[in-house]
């Protein structure tokens, strides 16, 4: 089971998402009614909803890029590390996931923001799970995830 905890510090996000709190608490209820593996445990996780000036102080601060981005995921531990936990723990912090509305907006393919925005904190939401894209295969398996997490909230 997957519980958020939703922060918004950017008021310009309710222009896009009236309810932050209702979205995911819909959106994570779909997911939890799919998402079998794991049924004993509960992962939680926070979403900060932001912009691109403190997403850039983010980076700069944590991955020493001084530049803004759609999405950054700060995991609590590795994969390795989080299966450990799977057995000991019945609670499970996975981390923080921050988005940058400016970039969610900015998106030229945008065709629907509450799907471009669906596809971004799926995609944090993975790499909260100990997945990363940093070779070939292991971007082609975490999109394989993300597709089927997106499909779970898109049913």
């Amino acid at each position: 089971m997957i519980k958020i905890n939703v922060v918004t510090n950017n008021i310009n996000w309710f222009d896009h998402i009236k309810n932050p709190n209702n979205y995911f608490d819909r959106k994570t209820k779909k997911f939890n009614s799919k998402y079998k593996k794991n049924a004993k445990n509960v992962f939680f996780c926070t979403i900060l909803l932001s912009n691109n000036l403190e997403i850039k102080k983010l980076n700069k601060k944590f991955r020493n890029k001084n530049k803004s981005t759609d999405i950054l995921s700060f995991p609590f531990q590795t994969k390795l590390e989080l299966k450990k936990k799977l057995k000991k723990e019945k609670e499970i912090y996975l981390g923080d996931i921050i988005i940058s509305l400016d970039k969610v907006k900015d998106k030229k393919i945008i065709r629907n923001f509450q799907t471009e925005f669906d596809k971004l904190w799926i995609h944090g939401l993975v790499h909260l799970f100990g997945y990363d894209h940093k070779r070939n295969k292991d971007f082609i398996k975490m999109r394989r995830i993300e597709k089927k997490y997106f499909n779970f909230i898109n049913a």
